[in-house]
């Protein structure tokens, strides 16, 4: 009787999947596209997704010397707290239009359906947006590589080569590669994993922690000072959109995906902030770190507060998980080129739609290996070079989620039927605030984090921005003005 009981429990769940399923490809359809992913990802798993994007551990410990350098503990968490409530509404304003538009290509595919009349618009937000997934992935993988250098240092007192560190970077890259070759379900169940491992990886006065104020900048405005601390905070919780690139890999996207990008903020908030105050309670000395000859300054707080053993352990922990996240990029990157091309905005359309029998698009996948290890180069030559080119991935991030929030704002009328998360009367003071927002750290990350500027300390993010939207802007006119016109109805297009 029990066994009897069990199965038409187990019949009943998967009539109750079978029905999500169809609602979702329905939902697909009415959009123009058939479905083309078997849809394996659960909240949980869409949730990691862009949990582990965000990358808690791995953003605030690896730009963690950003704000105790620039307003010190004081700038750190009330920086913290004031992005993070901003970026909670930018994420309540993203799930708005994500619930409407349950689709891979998230921000792209967004600007797209609501402004079709004018098509540079979704041309220039799919190509800066997959850009800033791809570099934001180099990034990752280089910093595991300095983490390993860290670690290599407090360990053995051995100091890596660059060319030593760019090799790890390289074969970082291609294991990226390799593991977004293996499928939806691997990259599920790691970001699931993810989630646990960061939970799993989170002494000084409370006056040092809340009030003491610290500037290593050179600029005399304390005000000023603080606003720097903010691009630690900000550079740490992009990525809670990544959520939106596994849509039609998810069962009832529209109520999943966007729970995901809201709730993967509101869940950084509170363990980021948890993790942050135990880095400040644990700071011994902050000249210490700001002195430090380790490859990752964090590693200097490590070993100051709790000697070389489990200072290479909690490098350990962060390293891994800025594997992950860095594998998440490349996830994001891969299904970005596979939209992209599906709808003429990506050259070599039938090679990046292919999916092998892992349900990966690998084209995609391996163009974003390859960039990787080219760019990864530059390090060789000039740290400073390559630190322009990545800075400005969490700048094209910030401008990328500013286009899909400019038309919300100007244009209210532009979505007539939403999706099941709606903000209702809400929705254009969050946009406005969250566009708001926007802007002011995209010039603030243009603006030199040092006084005097050098060419060494120079801030050179405005040229690598500058240089990508220029080449952004040729292609257009030399290629996407006549091939792309907006999203294409696969349903009619492929039988």
């Amino acid at each position: 009787m029990a066994k009897l009981e069990r199965r038409d429990s187990s019949v009943g769940e998967d009539k109750e999947e079978a029905r999500d399923v169809a609602v979702s490809d329905q939902r697909l359809q009415d959009l123009g596209y058939k479905s083309e992913f078997r849809r394996e990802m659960s909240l949980f798993k869409v949730l990691g997704i862009s949990f582990c994007a965000i990358g808690i551990l791995t953003g605030m410990s690896s730009a963690f010397q950003t704000g105790l350098f620039s307003g010190g503990p004081v700038g750190l968490f009330w920086g913290w707290n004031i992005c993070s409530f901003f970026m909670f509404l930018i994420a309540l304003s993203l799930a708005e239009i994500c619930s409407t538009y349950p689709t891979m290509g998230g921000l792209y595919f967004w600007v797209c359906k609501m402004k079709p009349d004018i098509p540079i618009l979704g041309f220039f937000t799919g190509w800066l947006y997959s850009m800033a997934m791809v570099f934001t992935g180099i990034a990752g993988n280089l910093t595991v590589a300095l983490y390993l250098a860290s670690m290599a240092e407090v360990g053995q007192g051995r100091t890596l080569t660059r060319v030593e560190i760019t090799a790890i970077a390289w074969a970082m890259n291609i294991f990226s590669g390799i593991v977004n070759t293996i499928g939806t379900k691997a990259i599920g169940q790691m970001s699931m994993f993810n989630v646990w491992w960061t939970l799993g990886g989170t002494l000084n006065s409370p006056d040092f922690v809340f009030t003491n104020f610290q500037n290593f900048t050179g600029w005399e405005s304390r005000g000023f000072v603080v606003l720097l601390g903010f691009l630690q905070a900000v550079y740490t919780l992009e990525g809670c959109e990544t959520a939106a690139q596994v849509a039609e890999e998810a069962v009832r996207a529209e109520i999943l995906a966007p729970l995901a990008v809201a709730g993967s903020i509101a869940g950084s908030w509170l363990i980021g902030l948890a993790y942050m105050l135990s880095l400040l309670f644990a700071v011994q000395n902050i000249a210490s770190v700001q002195a430090t000859t380790y490859a990752i300054p964090i590693s200097q707080l490590f070993y100051d507060a709790v000697g070389p053993q489990l200072a290479q352990l909690c490098l350990v922990v962060v390293m891994l998980s800025q594997v992950m996240a860095a594998i998440t990029n490349f996830t994001a990157s891969s299904r970005l080129f596979y939209a992209l091309a599906r709808d003429n905005a990506f050259p070599l359309k039938k090679q990046f739609m292919t999916l092998n029998r892992f349900q990966a698009p690998y084209w995609g996948v391996w163009t974003s290996v390859l960039i990787g290890c080219i760019i990864s180069c530059a390090y060789i030559g000039s740290a400073v070079a390559f630190d322009a080119m990545l800075s400005s991935a969490a700048i094209s991030v910030m401008l990328s989620y500013l286009q899909p929030i400019i038309i919300r704002v100007f244009w209210p009328d532009s979505i007539e039927d939403f999706g099941p998360f709606c903000l209702g009367k809400w929705s254009w003071p969050v946009n406005v605030a969250g566009f708001s927002f926007c802007v002011f750290v995209c010039i603030l990350f243009v603006l030199p984090t040092a006084y005097p500027a050098n060419v060494l300390n120079m801030n050179y993010a405005i040229v690598a921005v500058g240089g990508l939207l220029v080449i952004i802007t040729i292609n257009w006119f030399w290629w996407g003005k006549h091939s792309f016109k907006g999203p294409v109805k696969t349903l009619t297009t492929f039988k």
